[in-house]
């Protein structure tokens, strides 16, 4: 798909997220970092499981009104939130007032806002282009997340821990800006929202809207295989949420000073934080060369092997983390891990589209989402188990639970074929 066919709501966005996403990575990484040395391993591990609880109930509405109200309406409000939240974050890290406690609640906000976006804009996405467009769209706009990873990340270890107040001020006026330009120059894409058939009834009680709300998601659940891909992804998950988490403490903590080269009387010497800053880095310019060459081979093979052998890597990534503390063996862990990343993610959001009824997109995704709300929910046990078996070994617990991920997206497999052999029996049946 050419760029001059792209629809004006996607090339909007991919400018204005992509703005977005940089200042997103210039504190994101270095929050769990910033709670650990504030609150101590176990208290910051519980304080982030409690923010992601609330932004996984936060996802399920978002993906709810995303189908009732509107893409647009919900992505609107939700900038409406994060420049709210910016506004209190800032003022909690500012020269006249600093509140940890205010920090946290500011941060979990932004998770929170963040959950009611992201349903209603993926869905945007499959409204506007067709499936066999997607993966390419969404593959580039997963690039452009990753540029946002390589640049932030590098000017976030400058501004995040000296000219933090500053770096928030930008944040809240251009959260402000992207708000304004998301409600003048997109429109809306939701089929219901806008043949009207969204209204509802005046006799509609208060608690109509989560009672209706509950069945939708109840139809999801009986869809077995896509049960299965969520259980799955969560588990998965506990690999790649844990690059702002357990990697960012444990290289920060355990990786100590290493002269990266030596020439005559010059030399160079990394700290831990700046050796995680370049691993980030790493990550995302390789995600951002390689997607989508990467996506084109995935796509040759079926979705449920490749998601199987990702999470294979993942897991074996896991392992080389956890046995290495210098930078080379860290850079490699880190291609590993990156490897995993590549294979599945052009294929994921197309993935969920195929099996998503389109009246139902929206929930599809924000459930779908859930492999990451729920995943970063349950990711940041991870530093408290830190303080009870180790860096190692809780390194090799999470590469079982990437494993154990392989084994379910075959369970996956074998549901979908089975789905699929009672429609043909049933259409033969039918032809008769």
């Amino acid at each position: 798909m050419k760029w001059r066919d792209w629809d004006r709501n996607l090339k909007v966005r991919l400018y204005g997220e992509a703005v977005i996403g940089i200042l997103f990575w210039m504190f994101f990484p270095f929050m769990a970092i910033y709670f650990t040395d504030i609150f101590g391993e176990f208290i910051a591990g519980l304080l982030l499981v409690v923010s992601q609880c609330i932004s996984v109930i936060a996802n399920l509405f978002g993906g709810y009104c995303a189908d009732k109200f509107g893409r647009k309406k919900m992505m609107v409000y939700s900038y409406v939130g994060t420049s709210a939240s910016f506004l209190m974050f800032l003022f909690a890290n500012s020269p006249w007032y600093e509140s940890p406690v205010l920090t946290f609640i500011s941060f979990s906000l932004l998770g929170v806002f963040g959950a009611f976006y992201w349903p209603a804009s993926h869905a945007m996405v499959a409204d506007v282009v067709p499936e066999k467009d997607r993966t390419q769209v969404f593959a580039v706009f997963y690039i452009m997340i990753n540029l946002s990873v390589v640049i932030g990340p590098l000017l976030g270890g400058i501004f995040f821990f000296d000219y933090r107040f500053e770096l928030l001020v930008a944040a809240f006026i251009i959260s402000v800006i992207f708000t304004i330009v998301l409600q003048r120059f997109i429109r809306e894409t939701a089929p219901n929202v806008i043949t009207g058939s969204n209204k509802e009834s005046k006799e509609d009680k208060w608690y109509s809207f989560l009672i209706e709300q509950v069945k939708n998601y109840s139809v999801i659940i009986t869809d077995k295989a896509f049960f299965v891909f969520i259980l799955a992804g969560i588990l998965l998950a506990q690999t790649f949420m844990q690059m702002d988490l357990l990697l960012a403490v444990y290289i920060s903590e355990s990786v100590p000073s290493q002269t990266i080269f030596n020439f005559n009387n010059w030399s160079f010497v990394a700290s831990g934080e700046k050796v995680f800053s370049w691993i980030i880095v790493e990550n995302g310019l390789l995600v951002v060369l390689f997607t989508l060459y990467a996506t084109k081979i995935s796509e040759r093979f079926e979705a449920h092997k490749v998601f199987i052998v990702s999470a294979l890597t993942y897991g074996i990534s896991m392992i080389f983390f956890g046995h290495t503390l210098q930078i080379w063996g860290l850079f490699l862990a880190m291609f590993i891990f990156t490897v995993a990343e590549l294979m599945a993610v052009g294929i994921q959001e197309s993935f969920v589209a195929k099996l998503a009824p389109k009246e139902m997109l929206g929930q599809y995704y924000a459930a779908a989402s859930l492999r990451f709300t729920i995943g970063r929910t349950i990711a940041p046990m991870a530093i408290p188990l830190t303080v009870w078996f180790g860096f190692r070994w809780t390194f090799i617990i999470i590469a079982l639970l990437a494993f154990v991920g392989a084994g379910l997206y075959y369970a996956m497999a074998v549901l979908i074929r089975r789905k699929e052999s009672v429609s043909e029996d049933l259409g033969r049946d039918s032809a008769f």
